[in-house]
């Protein structure tokens, strides 16, 4: 995504190493762009990905395939499971 220069309104600073900052030139000058707009675009597109990241679940095929299993082939609830929905049912029919 694309970062709107007149959207630009808030400010942060860093400190890096020198080989670091040589890097970040190097590459803003390959894609011809301002070292600010190189940064800002890459902050935006770690933060995004990081984000994304943490709101998908990943399985293994074992774990997919054990999941299928248990939505398709449904245990029988616990005794605890049952004594739980039965106080849940009392709780909310008492509510009304």
């Amino acid at each position: 995504m694309a970062i709107a220069s007149s959207n630009r309104t808030s400010r942060i600073g860093v400190r890096i190493a020198s080989e670091v900052l040589a890097a970040v030139k190097r590459a803003a000058e390959i894609q011809g762009r301002s070292i600010s707009d190189f940064v800002a675009a890459a902050a935006q597109d770690a933060a995004e990905r990081t984000i994304t990241e943490t709101q998908i679940i990943r399985l293994s095929l074992e774990d997919q395939q054990r999941v299928a299993d248990l939505l398709l082939n449904r245990p029988a609830p616990s005794p605890a499971l049952t004594r739980a929905f039965e106080a849940h049912r009392q709780l909310i029919s008492e509510e009304k």
